[in-house]
C-alpha cells in the first residue's frame, strides 16, 4: 500500500503540474536588445536661465470642481520685474495633500521665479477600483485656470509637471487645453497600467532573487479580472493622447527607479509626439535617483536646476541639446502587454472556488461531529460509521490542502514586503518557496493516499461510507481539496518547468 501511495503521489505531482501549465499563460519578457543611448553625462540644458532666488509669498486658495471644491497651495515669486511662468502640479497614485506633496519642486520653482499651484487631490471620485482619468484632467485643468487668473502670471506660460500615475493625465490636459504652454513628466509609465504593473512586479521579484517558478503568476496575477469588478482603468491608454500633444515636454527618470520601463517610456514619448509633429522633447535620466527623482530621500538638486532652468528658458529651451542626457539608463524587458489566463482569470470565480472549497472542508467535518452529537443525545449508538483509516488520511488531505493555500498566501505576501523595500532574505525567499511546495507535496501525497484507501476497501467489499451524512463529507472533501490542488497548480506550486 505504501508503494501504491508513493506511486500516486508521483503521478500526481506530475498531472498538477501538467495541469498548472495548461490552465494559464507563462511569463516569458522579451528582452530589450536596443537601449536608448544618452548623448552627455550631463543632465545640464542648454540655454536654461537661471534666476533669483525670490522671496516667496504663499497663500492657499480654492478651486471650484464639478460638484466638489479642493484647496490648492499657491506660491508666487516676489519682486519680479514682469509676469511670471506658472506650474500646476499633479499628483501620482494614491492620496495627495498640498502641505506634503511636491514641496521641494514647488519652492525651488518658485525661488526660481515661476509661480506654483499644488491642489489637493480630489478623493471623492477615486478610488482603488474606479479612476476615471479623462475626469481627473478636467479636474486638473479647474487649477490650471485658477492660476492662469493669478495677477502677476503669464496665462501662455502656464504649464503642468506631473509625476507616475499622474503622467497618464497631463497628456489628456495638454490636449483637452492647447493654451497649456507646456508639459512636465516624471517617472511616466507611458504604458498601460496593467503593462506597467507586471513590468513593476518582474523587476521588484528579480531584485529580490525570488525562484524562477514564481514568476508564472504574474501573467495570471496582473492578467486577471480582479475580484469585485472595476479596474478598467488598468487598460488605459495614453498614446493617442501623447501623439496630439503638440507642447514642449520634459521628460525625466531617476535610473534606480526599479518600477518604470526607463527607456521604453522615453522613447514612446519622443515617437508619440513625434507623429504630433512635435521635435520639442528633452529626457534627462538622474544617477541613484528613485521613483520621485530623490536620492537618500532628497529631491536630487541636479533634477531642481534642471527643472526650473528648463522652464524659465523656453521657449528655447525645447528643442536644446543634448536631447538625452545624464546616466545610462538601463531595461532589461520590454513591458509588454499582458498574456491573458485562459482559465481562472475571471478573480470572482477564483475567490468563490477558494474561499468556497476551503469552507466545505472545514465545515463538513463540523457538521458531521453535530449529527454524531445529536444521535448520542438521542441514545442512539453511533458505532464505527466510518473507516477510520480512511478519516486519518482525509483529515491529513484536508489540513494539507488548506494549510498549503495559507502558506502560499503568506510567501505572496512575505515576497510583495521584501521587493517593494527593495530587500533581500534568502530564508524567506527561496527556503519560504520550498515549504510550500514540500507542504504541496504533502497534499498530494495524502490525496494518493485516500485513493489507495479508497480501492481497498472497495476491493474488499467495505463500505466506502455510512448514511447519506458520511457520503457527503467523504465526496465533498475529496471535489474540495481537489479544487484546491487545481488552484495551486494554476499557481505553480507543482510546476516542473514546463
Amino acid at each position: 500500500m505504501r508503494n501504491r501511495t508513493a506511486a500516486g503521489t508521483v503521478v500526481g505531482a506530475i498531472v498538477l503540474a501538467v495541469l498548472g501549465a495548461l490552465l494559464g499563460p507563462q511569463w516569458t519578457p522579451v528582452p530589450m536588445t536596443d537601449p536608448l543611448t544618452v548623448q552627455e553625462s550631463s543632465t545640464a540644458i542648454a540655454g536654461a536661465v537661471q534666476a533669483g532666488p525670490y522671496e516667496v509669498r504663499t497663500s492657499v486658495v480654492e478651486v471650484p470642481l464639478d460638484g466638489a471644491t479642493v484647496e490648492a497651495r499657491l506660491l508666487v515669486p516676489v519682486g519680479v520685474a514682469e509676469d511670471v511662468p506658472g506650474v500646476v502640479f499633479v499628483h501620482g497614485a494614491g492620496t495627495g495633500h498640498y502641505q506634503d506633496a511636491f514641496v521641494e519642486q514647488a519652492w525651488a520653482l518658485a525661488q526660481a521665479g515661476v509661480a506654483t499651484l499644488v491642489p489637493d487631490k480630489r478623493l471623492d471620485t477615486y478610488t482603488l477600483r474606479h479612476r476615471d482619468y479623462v475626469a481627473m484632467a478636467d479636474d486638473y485643468l479647474r487649477s490650471f485656470d485658477v492660476l492662469r487668473a493669478v495677477d502677476g502670471v503669464d496665462p501662455d506660460r502656464v504649464g503642468v509637471y506631473a509625476e507616475s500615475e499622474g503622467a497618464w493625465i497631463a497628456p489628456v490636459m495638454a490636449v483637452d487645453r492647447p493654451a497649456l504652454a507646456f508639459v512636465v513628466l516624471v517617472s511616466a509609465p507611458v504604458v498601460p497600467p496593467r503593462q506597467q504593473a507586471a513590468f513593476a512586479v518582474d523587476s521588484y521579484l528579480r531584485n529580490t532573487g525570488v525562484p524562477q517558478q514564481v514568476f508564472r503568476a504574474i501573467p495570471r496575477a496582473v492578467g486577471m479580472s480582479l475580484p469585485g469588478g472595476g479596474f478598467e482603468y488598468a487598460d488605459f491608454d495614453v498614446s493617442p493622447y501623447q501623439r496630439r500633444m503638440t507642447q514642449p515636454v520634459l521628460a525625466a527618470y531617476g535610473t534606480a527607479d526599479a518600477s518604470m520601463p526607463l527607456v521604453q517610456g522615453a522613447e514612446q514619448i519622443i515617437r508619440d509626439v513625434a507623429i504630433a509633429g512635435n521635435t520639442d522633447y528633452t529626457v534627462r535620466y538622474y544617477r541613484g535617483a528613485d521613483h520621485g527623482i530623490r536620492v537618500d530621500g532628497t529631491v536630487a538638486p541636479a533634477f531642481l536646476r534642471d527643472l526650473t532652468g528648463w522652464v524659465q528658458g523656453l521657449p528655447e529651451t525645447g528643442a536644446a541639446w543634448p536631447r538625452v542626457a545624464g546616466d545610462q539608463p538601463e531595461q532589461l524587458y520590454w513591458a509588454a502587454p499582458v498574456p491573458q489566463p485562459r482559465w481562472l482569470g475571471d478573480g470572482d470565480v477564483l475567490v468563490f472556488l477558494v474561499v468556497g472549497a476551503v469552507g466545505v472542508v472545514v465545515l463538513l467535518p463540523l457538521g458531521r461531529l453535530a449529527v454524531v452529537g445529536v444521535r448520542r443525545v438521542r441514545g442512539r449508538e453511533p458505532g464505527h460509521d466510518h473507516d477510520r483509516g480512511l478519516a486519518r488520511r482525509l483529515a491529513l488531505l484536508s489540513a494539507a490542502s488548506v494549510g498549503t493555500v495559507g502558506a502560499l498566501v503568506w510567501y505572496l505576501a512575505a515576497v510583495a514586503r521584501l521587493a517593494l523595500g527593495y530587500e533581500r532574505n534568502g530564508w524567506v525567499v527561496s527556503g519560504g518557496w520550498i515549504g510550500v511546495r514540500l507542504l504541496g507535496l504533502v497534499a498530494v501525497g495524502a490525496a494518493a493516499a485516500v485513493v489507495v484507501r479508497l480501492r481497498h476497501l472497495r476491493q474488499t467489499g467495505r463500505p466506502l461510507a455510512h448514511g447519506v451524512v458520511g457520503h457527503v463529507v467523504l465526496w465533498g472533501t475529496c471535489a474540495a481539496c481537489a479544487a484546491l490542488l487545481v488552484v495551486l497548480a494554476y499557481w505553480g506550486v507543482y510546476q516542473l518547468g514546463i
